[in-house]
């Protein structure tokens, strides 16, 4: 019989992730009480800091559910401190999906965690496992849509409540790409441990092309304009508007109103 020695600084939250955390506090504060000057920027700072704590709960997810499943190196790796930079290499899982953000307003998937799948016995433990990121991004959609469809929108300023409505629609986006059924995504890892061995050898190759073909896709019109119709839709149906989620990433591209591009009718909302 064994017993994995763990040590305290395997799951002490890292410095790293509080630093964020109090950059997100700080940041909202600001846009909330139209303290910063730069109000564009504080909801930047704001929409950023929120993004990268929900990809780090994202991966936290996944190790938390594999270590309860049983891989008990998980707390080695430093998975369970929330530390960014734990998640693989620090441009795939922190810079690229930033940038997305800023190029696309998308909510693609970054990090990863490698476990240790050996240790785990029994289907539905993978599945899980690979189910538990996505489920933190609807979890994350649902706290950031709640003050739309409970009504409670009184007395939440404007702006603030557009910067909402973009990290809403961030966490949307992340749920539903990071669902799909594509090797290299969580929607796979779902489905994968219901495979035949033939099957998942022979689609295993493809699996780290995955997200950079989905995002290709992305950029054709036909499929982009149908993914955000459906998205807007689902938005809709939980009580933020299209005008909204459009007017938070114009907010958030705070760098347009130097050249004179942001939309002058998101302008007057605010």
């Amino acid at each position: 019989m064994t017993t994995a020695f763990r040590r305290p600084s395997d799951r002490r939250v890292s410095p790293i992730f509080l630093g964020i955390v109090a950059v997100m506090a700080v940041s909202g504060w600001a846009v909330w009480t139209d303290f910063a000057e730069q109000t564009g920027f504080a909801v930047f700072l704001f929409v950023t800091a929120a993004w990268i704590v929900s990809l780090c709960l994202h991966e936290y997810a996944h190790a938390r559910t594999a270590l309860h499943s049983g891989d008990i190196s998980i707390g080695a790796k430093g998975y369970l401190t929330l530390n960014p930079l734990k998640y693989t290499h620090a441009l795939l899982s922190i810079v690229l999906p930033v940038l997305f953000v800023i190029m696309g307003g998308i909510g693609l998937p970054g990090g990863a965690v490698f476990i240790e799948r050996g240790r785990i016995s029994g289907r539905w433990k993978h599945s899980l496992i690979s189910a538990a990121g996505p489920l933190t991004n609807v979890l994350f959609a649902i706290v950031c849509t709640a003050p739309f469809w409970l009504g409670a929108l009184d007395g939440v300023p404007m702006t603030f409540r557009l910067a909402l409505a973009f990290l809403a629609l961030l966490q949307v986006t992340a749920a539903i790409l990071n669902s799909l059924p594509v090797p290299g995504l969580d929607g796979y890892g779902v489905i994968e441990p219901w495979l035949s061995y033939k099957v998942r050898r022979q689609v295993e190759p493809f699996a780290p092309f995955g997200l950079i073909a989905v995002f290709g896709l992305l950029w054709v019109p036909e499929i982009n304009g149908f993914f955000f119709d459906g998205v807007d839709a689902l938005l809709r149906g939980l009580g933020v508007s299209e005008v909204e989620t459009y007017c938070g990433l114009d907010t958030y591209r705070f760098w347009q109103e130097w050249f004179g591009d942001q939309d002058p009718g998101c302008a007057l909302i605010r």
